[in-house]
Formats: C-alpha cells, structure tokens, sequence
C-alpha cells in the first residue's frame, strides 16, 4: 500500500476499500470493525467537500465513498445518493441518475420518514419520465403525492410531486386526472414567484398544449417569462423559452418567425448554462424549424449532427427526433419506408404507455403522408 494512498485515506480524500480496511486491520493486529467509525467520518467528510464544492471531482470521490457505505449512517448514505442522482442529472445521465435514485428510494423506505420517502420518489418518478417508462412514473408521482397529502407534508414537497404527476398522467392519456392536479398544483404556487412557481406554469401550460390549448398555453407560458427572475435559474429560464419556441411551431397554422425569436434569445443565454442536453434541445428546434420552414436539407444536416453524438434528450425527445427523420424520408419520396418507421414509432410509444405521443406520431404521419401527396400546403404541425 503506497505512502500516497495512506495519505489520501487520512485525509478522507478517499473511501478505504474493504480489502484495504482488512489489510491495514491485520498491520494493526486489531479487528476490522474498529475501523467503522473512521469509515463514517470519511465518508461525512467527502460530503462536506461534494456539498460546498459542486465538481466531477468530489462526485466521483463520493460515488468511491457511496460505493462501501453499507452499515453507515443512513441519513448520510441518502444525502449521499442524492447528490450523486443531481450530479448525474447535470450531465445528462439518465441511466446513472436512475441508478442512484433506485437505491434512494429502498434506502428512503428503510429509514422510513415521509419527507425523504415523498422526495426520493418525486426524482424517480422524474427519472422514469425521463427514460420513457410511464408507468412506474405514474406510480412512483402517485406514491409521492400521497405520502405528501397524508403526511402534511410541506407545500414544496407536495408540489414537486405534483410537477412530475401532471407530466406523466397527461403522457399516459390520464386528462382528467391532470386536469385535476393542475388546478391543485396552480393553487398551491399562487402568490409565488421563484422557481417553483415558474414550473408550475410551465407545467400547466403544457399541458394545455397536450389539449390543443395553445392560446391558453401561451399566456401561462409568456406569464412565467415574464414574472421569473432569469438570475433565480437560468436552466429553467431556457426550458420556458423552448417550451415556447415548440408551443409556435405546433401551433395550426405555426408561427416560424416567433419561434426563431425565442430560439434566438435562449441560444443567446446559452453559454451562461451550457450543458450537453440544452445544446441538443436546440439543435432539434432548429431541426424541427427548418423543416416548418421547408428547408429539408438544413433539417437532415442537424438530425445528422445530432445522430453523431451521445444523446442527453429525455425519452420524448428522442423520439420526436427519430419522427421528423421519418417525415423527411417521407417528403423525399420514400413514402413507405418512412410511414413504416412511424408505425414502429407510435407502436413503441403505444406499448409504454406513453399515449398521448403515440397519438400525436399518428397525427403527423396522416398530416406529413397528406402534405407529400399535395393535399396539405405549407408547414405541417408538430
């Protein structure tokens, strides 16, 4: 065992191996179990350094520390695994988030407080979404929402359930139950301004567009715009300026020059919080906008831009990619290859649950299979 890892472990800058542990033990000539202590007060440590220094650095020194925690304090194992989840969450690592999440949530129920327990399941609910299994989503936001209700739990808490219930219930074809949980969600934001408040409205309006309000999805949109503080959060600033660039672009008939101009100023924005999954967002905006705009060879040259790349996008999104690829093959004459690839898409979506998107695949093949053939003029919706 070299000096330099000595060091390291003194100093708790790294998580001792049980094989080290058992090493350093039989030097001693003392029990391994003596060390358990030490081993918690590393791990405490590292969590200091990952909670006031936000670095791959002090992540992947937790993720080592995480790694050979069992039998140390559970609250300090579940801020751990938290962290690790946002940490993944930044760099667009849906499967490594989900990962984390898993364990938080076994590790939630064992420790048995119903904040943490509400928490850990709101993220792996968002994670779920994230990754296209709605399903569980539903069932994890359910699980969250209730234990929030039933508990008295804070209106944060009871809240952020609420974001990622609204999303997932109105993917899986649930109106009715968003509908109602939206109110619910609207009521308990009202007098606030910060960013909650803003993803609520956000959350609210889209789900106004998944019922083909876009008018009243606008003004909730344009509302957040207007009323949250860009300095407060940046990132989500940029989602409402996307969220409303698509709102444009879906709109019947759509408006192409108002969705270039909120493009516009969140590319503008972009390289005060640049990450991989804002980029690719939009890059396929810009995709989707050169398609509207009948620029096919500018859309093909960003899809395959984007193809060349590891993708961060959530689970719709990619798929959405994946449509307007088909929607050009189709407009470029290869009618059955490209309504094949749709059928397979809305199939997929169908068989996740994920309704409301295997309807609207449907919607735009009939629509782009309509446009190539002349019967539709100018700019399909989606």
């Amino acid at each position: 065992m070299s000096t330099g890892y000595l060091s390291r472990l003194e100093s708790g800058a790294r998580q001792p191996s049980d094989r080290a542990v058992a090493h350093l033990a039989g030097q001693l000539g003392i029990s391994p179990s003596e060390f358990e202590g030490s081993r918690a007060t590393s791990l405490a440590q590292i969590l200091s350094l990952s909670t006031s220094l936000e670095s791959d650095e002090t992540s992947e020194l937790l993720a080592e520390a995480v790694r050979s925690a069992h039998g140390q304090d559970p609250m300090l194992r579940w801020q751990a695994l938290w962290l690790l989840g946002q940490w993944k969450r930044r760099h667009g690592d849906s499967a490594g988030e989900h990962g984390y999440l898993q364990r938080l949530v076994t590790l939630s129920e064992e420790i048995g407080l119903a904040e943490l327990r509400a928490r850990a399941l709101t993220q792996f609910a968002r994670s779920l979404r994230v990754l296209g299994e709605i399903v569980p989503a539903v069932e994890a936001a359910a699980a969250a929402h209730r234990l929030a209700v039933d508990h008295a739990l804070s209106s944060q808490d009871r809240a952020a359930s609420l974001l990622v219930l609204v999303s997932v219930e109105a993917e899986a074809g649930r109106m009715p139950d968003a509908r109602r949980h939206a109110d619910e969600l609207t009521v308990l934001v009202r007098g606030r301004s910060d960013t909650l408040w803003a993803e609520a409205l956000w959350t609210a309006g889209a789900l106004k567009v998944r019922q083909g309000e876009f008018a009243a999805a606008e003004v909730l949109f344009q509302e957040a715009l207007d009323g949250f503080d860009s300095r407060e959060n940046l990132t989500i600033w940029l989602r409402l300026r996307i969220a409303m660039a698509e709102l444009h672009l879906q709109k019947l008939p759509p408006e192409p020059d108002a969705a270039q101009l909120c493009i516009e100023a969140a590319e503008a924005a972009l390289p005060f919080a640049r990450t991989s999954a804002l980029e690719q967002s939009l890059a396929a905006l810009r995709a989707r906008l050169a398609f509207h705009e009948g620029r096919f060879a500018d859309a093909r040259a960003l899809l395959e831009r984007l193809g060349r790349t590891e993708l961060r996008l959530p689970y719709q999104s990619r798929i959405r990619l994946e449509v307007l690829g088909h929607q050009l093959r189709i407009l470029s004459g290869e009618e059955e290859e490209g309504l094949a690839g749709l059928q397979l898409l809305a199939e997929e979506a169908q068989e996740n649950s994920n309704i409301n998107l295997a309807a609207e695949i449907w919607r735009l093949a009939a629509e782009c299979l309509m446009r190539a053939r002349g019967k539709v003029r100018g700019a399909t919706g989606g």
